[in-house]
């Protein structure tokens, strides 16, 4: 899981994927880079404008000279590091560029390769020599050795190769491409901004980077379509695109973008990520409510921030049958960053104990529901309730806006092991809840997840994580680090 942002035809585009990225640092928290493609006007050439480094978006471009001296140019991709695939290394931050005999060409994915291992030992074989341990590398050779005349040839033949999850930005010396493999796992939109030369056009991975951008959104680049963004869109708001796949009909979203990993001010898949939140609040509390009195109310927090929307959606369900109160009990640290994606267990154990404090009023002899979106390997749960106990809470009652975690997600989230994940070291929800510190423990159903969700004619879902149904066959011997060197 990673942001990735393009920028087409702005005088200042490096700046708008700054934004951008600012906005998707949710995404990805270990890397940040922008790479642009500016006009050499005395060698008469195409260059590239690089800058990369490891930690946070205002950290790796804290010199805002950069802008000015470096990151020239009226077009850029950015991209911010989530490692599934790969070590956090410098030799792993995006995006990445290269020369090539069609020119410059520059690439930044969000999304995992099923078929990483096959492809890289195809490669070797051929003489490719490759410079990371990232799985994102292989669309570099794969577009360089092609045979095909133009670069959307080459993308295609790439792009048709490759199996897994993908959604990319790339740029060459006259275009912005960006494309979404057949299945559509992760998201890409796209926006456009008025400025005094024309338009301009942004690929971002989440709606929220086009709003800090003002921009206005368009469409998603829908799954299975490559879509070209050069000279003639910007004179004329046109697009030319082209399938990946002959034969794709239904795509296969990934559902935990809904649940956890998406802002709930941005529109996804087409649809606000906001609503979608609270009507899995709801169906939860229709098929888990709490019970309380007039005189011993039920106090329902969120765990913030993902849990915030969706906890609003329970309180007023649960409400409707028994005495319920919605309180902001938990306060979150918002220069902490997000646990869930932190790179090692001892760092997210660490986290947990900076990222919140209790409202002890709120909380203290109270029957106390707390909501929150998932338990993936169950150790920031565990320590949060047994921060929430220090409160005094007479009841602690954990709902989950999810079902169970049992399987590892090969698309592009980091829990790759069965072994890592809770629900599958116990046999039920009330041993699980035992183990947590929580007086009950619910996980919303999986059809109650799907009937949350939105549907529509050619619109599916990969729920991989909870049911073990994989919608592209998998490698059951890879991991995060399988190819290092």
């Amino acid at each position: 899981m990673c942001a990735i942002v393009g920028v087409f035809n702005h005088p200042r585009a490096s700046v708008l994927a700054y934004y951008a990225l600012h906005a998707l640092q949710h995404r990805g928290q270990e890397a940040s880079g922008v790479v642009t493609m500016y006009r050499d006007e005395e060698r008469d050439k195409a260059r590239f404008g690089v800058h990369k480094g490891e930690g946070l978006v205002l950290d790796v471009f804290r010199d805002h000279q950069l802008f000015e001296t470096t990151l020239k140019g009226r077009s850029a991709i950015g991209h911010n590091r989530y490692s599934t695939t790969g070590s956090n290394s410098l030799a792993n931050i995006q995006p990445f560029h290269f020369s090539y005999s069609q020119g410059l060409f520059s690439l930044a994915h969000n999304g995992n390769l099923t078929n990483t291992r096959q492809l890289r030992e195809s490669l070797k074989n051929e003489g490719a020599i490759f410079q990371s341990t990232t799985d994102s590398e292989i669309f570099l050779h794969l577009i360089a050795r092609s045979k095909q005349p133009d670069a959307i040839g080459r993308i295609r033949e790439a792009v048709r190769t490759a199996k897994g999850a993908y959604s990319l930005v790339m740029l060459s010396e006259h275009a912005l491409y960006a494309a979404r493999d057949p299945n559509g796992f992760r998201p890409l939109c796209i926006g456009r901004i008025k400025h005094d030369e024309g338009y301009a056009y942004v690929v971002a991975s989440e709606s929220c980077a086009l709003d800090i951008l003002s921009a206005e959104y368009l469409r998603d680049v829908e799954h299975n379509e490559i879509l070209v963004i050069d000279d003639h869109t910007a004179r004329t708001g046109e697009f030319t695109s082209h399938y990946i796949s002959d034969s794709m009909e239904k795509s296969s979203h990934c559902i935990f973008e809904y649940v956890y990993f998406s802002r709930p001010d941005s529109r996804i898949f087409g649809h606000q990520v906001d609503k979608v939140r609270r009507k899995m609040g709801k169906t939860l509390a229709e098929e888990s409510p709490v019970a309380g009195t007039e005189d011993d109310k039920v106090v329902v927090v969120a765990v913030p921030d993902s849990g915030n929307t969706a906890t609003l959606g329970y309180a007023r369900v649960n409400e409707k049958t028994y005495p319920t109160r919605y309180e902001i009990g938990l306060i979150r640290s918002h220069y902490v960053g997000r646990t869930f994606i932190a790179p090692g267990q001892n760092t997210r154990e660490f986290k947990v104990k900076t990222k919140f404090n209790v409202v002890r009023g709120v909380l203290e002899h109270r029957r106390v529901v707390v909501v929150d979106d998932s338990i993936v390997r169950g150790t920031t749960s565990k320590a949060l309730v047994s921060l929430i106990r220090e409160a005094r809470p007479r009841e602690v009652h954990l709902r989950i806006t999810s079902p169970p975690v049992k399987h590892p997600c090969m698309y592009g989230m980091d829990f790759p092991s069965r072994e890592e994940l809770i629900a599958n070291h116990f046999d039920n929800e009330e041993a699980i809840g035992k183990e947590l510190g929580v007086d009950s423990l619910r996980y919303l159903s999986v059809q109650g997840l799907m009937d949350a969700v939105p549907h529509a004619p050619g619109t599916g879902y990969c729920s991989a994580c909870f049911t073990g149904d994989y919608p592209i066959e998998i490698d059951v011997h890879a991991d995060k680090l399988s190819i290092e060197l």
